[in-house]
């Protein structure tokens, strides 16, 4: 017989838990790109440029702050 349980988190909570991993990740695979290529660049037809141009928006009004690399990274 087996059985299933369910976890219940909150939408803050969640963020909490996946902000860090989908940070790594994006900082590992435009590591390994920018190793790879040399260097990256960003089109205007990239959905990465939109987040990018998006995030800019906001804190130019001061609805986000940024964090630096050693907060983000611990470094």
């Amino acid at each position: 017989m087996s059985t299933s349980s369910s976890v219940v988190i909150t939408m803050d909570e969640l963020h909490t838990a996946l902000e860090p991993l989908i940070r790594r990740v994006v900082r590992e695979e435009l590591t390994d790109f920018a190793k790879k290529n040399n260097t990256f660049f960003l089109e205007p037809s990239m959905p990465l440029y939109n987040d990018m141009q998006d995030i800019l928006q906001r804190k130019t009004q001061g609805k986000v702050k940024l964090f630096s690399h050693e907060e983000v990274w611990g470094e």
